[in-house]
C-alpha cells in the first residue's frame, strides 16, 4: 500500500483548504490521522499536540537546517534556520533585551506613546481598517525601536517585511518566489550595514549583536526579527480584536474585569496563531504516531491544529476567556526554536487592545465589511474594518 493510500484523508486535504479555514479539515485529520502525508504539500503534517510538541523539541531528528527552508531561501541562514550550535550562536547576541523584565522595562512606555499617537490620529473619523492603520503600523515601530534600525521610516519597513514575507509564503506553498523579496532583503542588509557603522551607541540591538556575529549574519537575523515581531504581534492584535468584538458577550467580561484581558489574548493565540505552521525536516527515519517518516522528509507542525486539541483542550472551538488552560497553546512553537521576543509581542498586545477598548466608545466590527482569517502559513484577516462612537 502507498504512502497516499494510508493517509486518504491527507490526500484528500488542498492547501487552500488550509488557507481559507482549516479548522474542521484539521479537526478530522487530528482525530484520525494526527501525522498524516498531504501529497500536495509533499510532506507530513502533524496536527496532534503532544506529537506536534515532540517534534519541536526533537531539533536533533526534526530539523530546520535544510535548504528548503523558505525563509533561509529569501534571507540567508539565521536563528530561525539553523540548530545546535550555530543556532544558539546566531540566537544568543539577540536575546537580552526580550526577557520579561528587560521587555517591560525597556518598551511599555514607548508601547503607550505610539499605540496613543495612533489612536489619536484616527480617532476622529469613527471608522477604520484596524489591521492596516493601526496593528501593522505599531508593530513596525516598535520592531524598529527595538533593533535599533537608524535611517528608515515605518513605512519603508512594512513594504520590506510584505515583500520578505510574500516570498516565503509562496515558496512554502511550492511557487517560485518572486524578486521582490530579494529586492527587499537587499535593501534591509543595506540599513543594518548603515546602523552597525553610524554605531550610535550600545543602545541599537544590531550594534551590539555586530561585535559577535558578521555583517551578513546580523542582517539576516534582523530580517528575521523583523517580519516575525511585525507578523506576529500584527495578526495578534488583529485577530484578539476580530475575537472579542465577534463574541459580545465576552467582550462584555473584558471591560468588566481588565485582568480577563491577557485571557482573551492567549485563548485567541489558541484558535488562531499568527504563524499556523512551522518546517522541520527529518534527520534519520523515525516513527512519530502512525506513521514512519524518512529521512529528509517534511514534517510540518500545524500550531492551528495543536491549539484545538480536544484532548488538552475542552470545546476547542469556543472561544472562553476564563479558560484557564489557554496558555498551553503552542502559537509562539516550542522547544530551541520558541519565539525569542514572545514577551514583547505579548506586552503590545496587551497595551493595544486595553487603550483601543478604553478610548474608543462603542467599539464594533462594520457589519457591511465582514472578514476572517485568512492564510497558509501566517493567519490573520486581510482588513479589519471597525465603526466607534466619534467624540461629540
Amino acid at each position: 500500500m502507498s504512502v497516499v493510500d494510508s493517509f486518504p484523508l491527507g490526500a484528500a486535504t488542498t492547501l487552500a483548504e488550509l488557507a481559507e479555514d482549516p479548522h474542521p479539515r484539521l479537526a478530522l485529520l487530528r482525530a484520525h490521522e494526527p501525522v498524516s502525508w498531504l501529497p500536495e504539500l509533499d510532506g507530513w503534517l502533524v496536527t496532534r499536540r503532544d506529537l506536534a510538541m515532540g517534534v519541536m523539541r526533537d531539533a536533533a531528528t526534526f530539523t530546520v537546517d535544510d535548504p528548503r527552508f523558505s525563509t533561509a531561501q529569501v534571507v540567508g541562514p539565521s536563528m530561525l534556520s539553523l540548530d545546535g550550535d550555530a543556532h544558539a550562536r546566531h540566537r544568543d547576541p539577540f536575546a537580552a533585551p526580550f526577557r520579561p523584565r528587560e521587555v517591560r522595562d525597556g518598551f511599555a512606555s514607548s508601547i503607550e506613546r505610539e499605540t496613543d499617537r495612533l489612536i489619536t490620529a484616527l480617532e476622529p473619523a469613527g471608522a477604520v481598517d484596524l489591521r492596516r492603520a493601526f496593528a501593522g503600523p505599531l508593530a513596525v515601530a516598535v520592531v524598529t525601536e527595538a533593533l535599533g534600525l537608524v535611517g528608515t521610516t515605518a513605512a519603508t519597513v512594512l513594504s520590506w517585511y510584505d515583500s520578505i514575507v510574500r516570498s516565503v509564503s509562496d515558496i512554502t506553498a511550492g511557487l517560485q518566489a518572486g524578486a521582490a523579496g530579494a529586492v527587499a532583503y537587499g535593501q534591509l542588509r543595506a540599513a543594518v550595514e548603515a546602523t552597525v557603522a553610524d554605531g550610535r551607541g550600545a543602545s541599537s540591538l544590531l550594534v551590539s549583536a555586530a561585535e559577535r556575529l558578521g555583517l551578513s549574519e546580523v542582517a539576516s537575523n534582523a530580517a528575521v526579527l523583523m517580519f516575525g515581531g511585525i507578523e506576529t504581534t500584527e495578526a495578534m492584535i488583529t485577530n484578539a480584536l476580530l475575537h472579542l468584538l465577534s463574541h459580545p458577550g465576552q467582550l462584555v467580561l473584558v471591560r468588566a474585569d481588565a485582568d480577563l484581558l491577557d485571557g482573551a489574548i492567549e485563548e485567541s493565540l489558541r484558535l488562531e496563531p499568527g504563524a499556523a505552521v512551522v518546517d522541520r525536516y527529518a534527520t534519520r527515519d523515525t516513527v512519530l504516531g502512525p506513521a514512519t517518516i524518512r529521512r529528509g522528509q517534511l514534517v510540518t507542525v500545524s500550531l492551528t491544529g495543536a491549539g484545538r486539541d480536544p484532548a488538552v483542550f475542552p470545546d476547542p472551538d469556543r472561544f472562553d476567556v476564563r479558560r484557564e488552560n489557554a496558555r498551553l497553546h503552542l502559537a509562539f512553537a516550542h522547544g530551541p526554536h520558541h519565539c525569542l521576543a514572545a514577551h514583547l509581542a505579548r506586552l503590545e498586545t496587551r497595551i493595544a487592545l486595553r487603550r483601543l477598548l478604553e478610548r474608543l466608545p462603542a467599539l464594533r466590527l462594520d457589519p457591511t465589511r465582514p472578514t476572517a482569517p485568512y492564510g497558509l502559513v501566517f493567519r490573520k484577516p486581510p482588513v479589519l474594518h471597525v465603526l466607534w462612537d466619534r467624540p461629540a
